[in-house]
């Protein structure tokens, strides 16, 4: 829990005892002041949240990473397991796949450079 998010709470209910004082006295400034330090304090208590659920994120980010970093070796060997298995089972749409990869890539490396437009120049 962050201290913001306690020291909000804190002035949202020292708010609220202070808006009743002023309701029971009648005083409309011990009330106004009360519902100012009350939303002063619900804002204080909306950035903690805020500040406690972006701190939860990157944690959950950095231990999903730990994780994915110690257990690359075994994701690597189990893809290479299920390819091999798809190109035995089948071995002719592999072979049209990777010849079909192959075309695309001869196709981008050979394409001709762009040429800049010609400039048009005129004397006179």
């Amino acid at each position: 829990m962050d201290k913001d998010r306690i020291y909000g709470s804190a002035k949202e209910f020292a708010g609220k005892v202070e808006g009743a004082a002023g309701d029971v006295t009648g005083d409309a400034n011990t009330q106004a002041s009360g519902r100012v330090r009350e939303a002063a304090g619900a804002v204080q208590d909306l950035y903690g949240q805020a500040k406690d659920a972006a701190r939860d994120a990157a944690d959950t980010a950095v231990n999903y990473a730990k994780d994915a970093y110690d257990n690359r070796g075994e994701s690597v060997r189990s893809g290479q397991k299920a390819m091999a298995k798809t190109v035995q089972d089948n071995p002719l749409g592999s072979l049209l796949l990777a010849g079909g990869i192959g075309f695309a890539l001869a196709l981008l490396m050979t394409r001709q450079p762009r040429r800049p437009p010609q400039r048009w120049r005129y004397y006179g």
